[in-house]
């Protein structure tokens, strides 16, 4: 949504809840099917299991500042957002990275260097993410050269 990407969606991905005491209870009480979803149609969705780039916290932004009293949405920088659907690589990732390839625009040489420098050595198959990243890069170019054209 920062981004101008309006995909309908009722899920808010959770990455941490500070204080990490109140993820649990918090979990469970805005999970998918409480009485929170049933209400207003909206859940959070605990991330487990995710690979993020090194520091990705120092380059969120807040969503919405100052309009909850006791909560912050923060959003990831586009970069590290591209970076986090590189593993799973499903068909609404690329169409994302293709989004954000002309929406941010992004800058290829900061994704590559970003995926080498703070991510490479996390993911679990390297070379498969090394050819992901390079399809997804193709994407960019595509998706960019063809907004020009349209100018």
């Amino acid at each position: 949504m920062l981004y101008g990407l309006m995909r309908t969606t009722a899920d808010l991905d959770v990455l941490s809840i500070v204080p990490s005491g109140d993820q649990r209870r918090l979990a469970t009480v805005a999970a998918q099917g409480s009485a929170l979803h049933q209400t207003h149609g909206v859940y959070l969705d605990v991330v487990t299991v995710a690979t993020y780039p090194d520091s990705y916290e120092d380059r969120l932004t807040e969503m919405y500042a100052r309009t909850f009293r006791h909560l912050h949405l923060m959003a990831l920088d586009p970069y590290d957002l591209v970076l986090t659907k590189l593993p799973r690589n499903a068909d609404r990732d690329r169409g994302d990275v293709e989004y954000l390839a002309t929406a941010v625009p992004l800058d290829v040489t900061v994704l590559r260097e970003r995926y080498q420098r703070e991510m490479r050595e996390y993911v679990g198959v390297p070379e498969r993410e090394d050819l992901t990243l390079e399809l997804w890069i193709d994407i960019i170019h595509e998706a960019q050269h063809a907004s020009e054209r349209r100018k």
